[in-house]
Formats: C-alpha cells, structure tokens, sequence
C-alpha cells in the first residue's frame, strides 16, 4: 500500500471502517487487473491498464458540443489500446459541488441534490448515446468520493500545506476561482453596455471578495513542478500550451484558496474538523480522478493510477497542470503521464454562445447524423492547437465524400457479385500463380508493398502523438489509393482465368485493414462493415491489421448489397 509523504497509518486506520461501508453503498469500483501488452507481435511487460481519464462536467447547464468533443477523444484513446491488446479503463462523469450548482438549483426552486441527479442523468445519457465505453461514471456526489476528498484533505493539512488565513481578490462565480490582479481586466458587457472586469483568461465576469478560508501552499511548489516540466517534455499537449504554462509557473505562484465559508457555500464537502468552511470544488472534483482507483487503499501493484492520459478543454489547463500536479505533489502520489488540451468548437468562427443561438445539442446532432457519424467527424475537423469550426454543411461533405463515397462505395467494390473475395482469399493462401502485364504487376506492387505496407505502423505513431486527424487521414489514404487501384485495373474486365482472384486479393486487404482499424472511431459502422465481408469476431484486432494475417474471411461477401453508409437523409442508429 503507498502511504502519501506525511500521512499517518493511524489516518489510514480510522477511516478504514467507514471507507468500506461507504464503498458498498456506491458504484462498484472496477477491480485493476494485471495484463500482457500485445501492442507488439510478442507479448510485452506486465504493466497496469491503460488509465484515461475525462474532466468532470458541471450539471448546472445543458451538454454541449465540445463535452461531447472530449469524451469521444477520451473513448477513441481507449478503443485504440483495446485494440492493441492492452487493458484499459475509462473514468468519466460529473462534477456535482460548489456555488454555481448552488445557486442553479435555488434558480430551479429544487434541491441541491436533486437537481445534481437530473444533470447527472443527462450527461450519463448522451455519454450512452455516443457509444462512450467508460468503466465508471463517478459524481462528486457518491459517497465513496467525498472519503477520498476528506482523507487527501487530512493527509495535506497534517504534511503543512495548509493554512488558514485571511483572503481578498478578484473572485468569478462561473469559474470557482480566484484570479490575480494581472489576470483581470476590463471590458464592455453587451447587453448592458456597462463597463464590467472579467477574467483575461476565461472571460469570466469577476467580483472583488474578502474573506478567511483556507489556503494551499501552493506558492512554494513552483520549483518542484517546474523541474517536473523539464524532466517531462511531452508531458503537455501540445507543445505551445506547455511553452505558456512554464512561463506562468516561472513568474512564481500564489497561494491557493481552498475552502469557502459555508454561510456562502453550503452545497460542497465540509472541511473536516471544521464545519464552518466548505471544501473548493476544485480540490474536491480533481480528487475524482483518484477515487476512481480506490487511492488510498488499493495497493499500488494492483492499482490504475497513475491516469496514463488525462484529455481537457484549453480553458482548463491552469486547474490541471498547476493545481492538480501540485496536490498530487503534495500527498506523495505519481503525477500523470500525459495530459492533452484540446481546442474549442466554434460556429461560423464564433464562439459557440447561447445568446448568439448557434450552440449546438449534440444529442440532436447524433439523431440527425447517426453516432458514428458524428464520432468520425469530430475526430476528423476538431481542434487540438487550434479551434474547430462546426459546420452541418461540413458533416454532409465528409459524409458524402469520405464515409459514403470512400468507405462505403469500396466496400461495394471489392464484394461485387463478379468475382469472389474468398476465393480471392484462397488464392495467396495457396500462393498460385498468374501471368501479369507489366503495367498489371506494377499496380499490383504499388497497392500491396506501399501502400498497405507499414500502415497500421504509420496510424500508430500518430495515435502516439495525440494527432487523431492525422491518423484517419492514412486509412483514407489508403482507401483512396485502392479505389484507384480498381479502377486502373478494371478487374470486372479481365477475364483470364485467375487473373481477378489475384489482382482482387490487396483490395480486400485494403478494406479489411482499414476497418479494423477505423472500430476505435466508428464501431458500430465498423462492425458492420467487417461483418459484411466476412471477417471473424476474433480476427477484428491489432494482430491481424496487417497484410496476410487472416486467411478465413470473405465467405457471403461477393454481392451483398448492404450499403454501411447510405446516401442522405441518414436515418437513426
């Protein structure tokens, strides 16, 4: 068991009892499994699952686009190591404490908890909807997480990080923070046309607020995770987010206030030992994170943490990369391996505002489009460094040109009832031999030595990097390059004996292989897909994306007339 730098067994023992009834009461907590890496043909080391984490999401307004944005990157990045053979957990949910749940819920007329339960409800929901294969759905709200909150808080105030003083600053209600003078300035509120202070970083209206609470420490964890940083060069992405977050640390931390008085803030954790203070619903919602992994009394050997990838919106990276690492720093827990900030979705180049009306419901966005629909586009146009511009036009577009016309119309291709993908298949099984033109045998090398070769390599390496994007562009490639091998070919033209088995066989394995490794981003559409040209259950993985792995598919292939994507208007998955 890891006891964090500071912390009694004592701590460990009191609250041991409670932790266990609590835990019983809650959600199940997923039990860590040990694995063998199969990311390689060999069997690799034993390491713990692949640990991937969302943020959680406030329940005082509706989803919208980019909660949906992120959960499918997070999903995606799961599906991927699945794929690869490797063990992987999923943590997602909602974040349920603090004043602005307080103050929606008053605005509703309902309970604090009751409102929390119905945002919940609808988060988990559209999690459902978009086929999101999460292992839990944590609420800050769960019995077993507010143990966890108040352990890391015991741990922290008996270590010496926290203190309680008096604090006045510049405080906004919508991002549960406070904000130094240099980060606040001054700006015209349009509706009103008065001038108002808000934060630069967020654009938050901010109010001036004094009060004593507690406070971390923080101002003396500067060096120690700016040596972090150095020693961790990738561990922010991308690179000029990282570059920025440096510069900040550099100029030296203050110290971070941790509580709120609780005749203000009553809807959140109290402080244990003083129930005159509410816990920050920051330090309470990070905290989620480790819940998920039993801390603090799932042994390490048997435990997910550290989170081997941890996906956030831009707009959160100060609470994730200053705050979260230094906590962590704090109780003598393993920080995360990586943490990758993407970017917004705008509409039209603006920002997505309700006042504006150009918000976007996913839950409509998927009944119109289909999941995994919407899945492939958002992973195709979204931003990482910069902001992605949502577009219906743009969904249709990529539809017709990528999903119906790539995909879809191959598919089609390579099953036409005039030839046979099984004998196709049988064909370089028994390795026969055909008489080819040169102009033949040279577009039979290109599609099948390089174009195929090192495919699921080059889509790796950029699933390595983060570059989701980039990764479904070389299977499109590849698509693209075999629909031009068939044409060029005109195999429904030859007629000499053997001739179309043999030229068909690398446009099977073209679509083959690129279906099995699209299944993290479109599973639904992908399952159908190889199901249709006759590729096993258990030949869909990491192993057999490769030229020649599978020598049992194409049975019922050769003329089904199934369309995977079928033409406009698309109806409901």
């Amino acid at each position: 068991m890891i006891l964090p730098r500071g912390c009694r067994v004592s701590v460990l023992r009191n609250s041991h009892a409670s932790w266990r009834r609590m835990l019983a009461r809650s959600t199940v907590l997923p039990t860590a499994r040990r694995y063998q890496s199969t990311s390689s043909d060999t069997a690799g080391q034993d390491r713990k699952p692949y640990y991937i984490t969302t943020p959680i999401y406030y329940v005082n307004a509706a989803p919208h686009i980019g909660h949906l944005y992120t959960t499918v990157l997070a999903d995606v990045a799961k599906r991927w190591q699945e794929l690869k053979g490797n063990e992987a957990r999923l943590c997602t949910g909602t974040d349920e404490y603090g004043l602005k749940i307080q103050q929606a819920a008053t605005l509703a007329g309902v309970n604090p908890k009751v409102f929390c339960d119905s945002g919940a409800e609808t988060f988990k929901k559209l999690a459902d909807t978009a086929n999101i294969s999460y292992d839990r759905f944590i609420r800050t709200t769960d019995p077993d997480h507010q143990s966890v909150v108040e352990h890391v808080w015991r741990v922290l105030h008996e270590s010496d990080y926290i203190t309680l003083k008096k604090h006045s600053g510049w405080y906004s209600i919508s991002d549960e923070a406070f904000y130094p003078e240099s980060a606040i300035q001054k700006t015209i509120h349009p509706p009103t046309g008065q001038e108002i202070l808000v934060s630069k970083e967020t654009g938050k209206t901010v109010e001036w607020m004094s009060e004593e609470n507690y406070h971390f420490k923080l101002s003396s964890m500067g060096p120690r995770l700016l040596e972090f940083y150095d020693r961790n060069p990738k561990w922010l992405l991308p690179s000029q987010r990282y570059d920025m977050l440096k510069a900040e640390v550099s100029k030296g931390l203050e110290d971070l206030s941790i509580s709120r008085p609780r005749e203000r803030l009553e809807w959140g954790i109290p402080v244990p030992g003083d129930s005159s203070q509410t816990i920050y619903v920051w330090l309470d919602a990070l905290i989620n994170y480790l819940t998920f992994t039993g801390y603090p009394f799932t042994p390490s050997s048997e435990s997910v943490w550290p989170a081997n990838l941890q996906i956030i919106g831009k707009d959160i990276i100060r609470f994730h990369c200053i705050y979260w690492p230094a906590f962590l720093l704090a109780i003598g827990a393993e920080l995360p391996k990586q943490i990758l900030s993407h970017a917004h979705w705008t509409m039209s180049k603006k920002k997505m505002s309700k006042s504006d009306g150009n918000v976007v419901d996913p839950f409509h966005a998927i009944k119109r489009w289909g999941v995994d629909t919407m899945r492939f586009y958002l992973c195709l146009d979204g931003g990482i460094v910069n902001d992605g511009d949502y577009s219906n036009q743009e969904i249709e577009d990529k539809y017709n040109k990528y999903l119906g016309s790539q995909i879809g119309s191959l598919l089609t291709r390579v099953c036409s009832a005039k030839y046979s993908v099984s004998d196709a298949v049988k064909c370089e099984q028994e390795g026969r031999k055909v008489e080819l033109s040169e102009d033949m045998a040279a577009l039979y090398n290109k599609l099948r030595y390089e174009v195929l070769e090192g495919l699921r390599s080059r889509v790796d390496e950029k699933m390595e990097n983060m570059d989701f994007p980039s990764a479904i562009r070389e299977i499109l490639e590849v698509v693209s390059e075999t629909h031009k091998y068939i044409h060029a070919t005109q195999l429904w033209n030859d007629d000499k004996e053997g001739v179309r088995s043999y030229m068909l066989y690398p446009a099977a394995e073209a679509l083959r292989i690129s279906g099995i490794l699209l299944q993290p981003f479109m599973p639904g559409k992908m399952e159908r897909l190889l199901g249709l040209l006759g590729v096993a259950e258990g030949d869909r993985g990491w192993g057999k994306a490769v030229l020649g792995a599978d020598f049992r598919y194409g049975e019922g292939a050769s003329g089904t007339k199934e369309r995977v994507f079928p033409r406009f208007p698309i109806k409901e998955e």
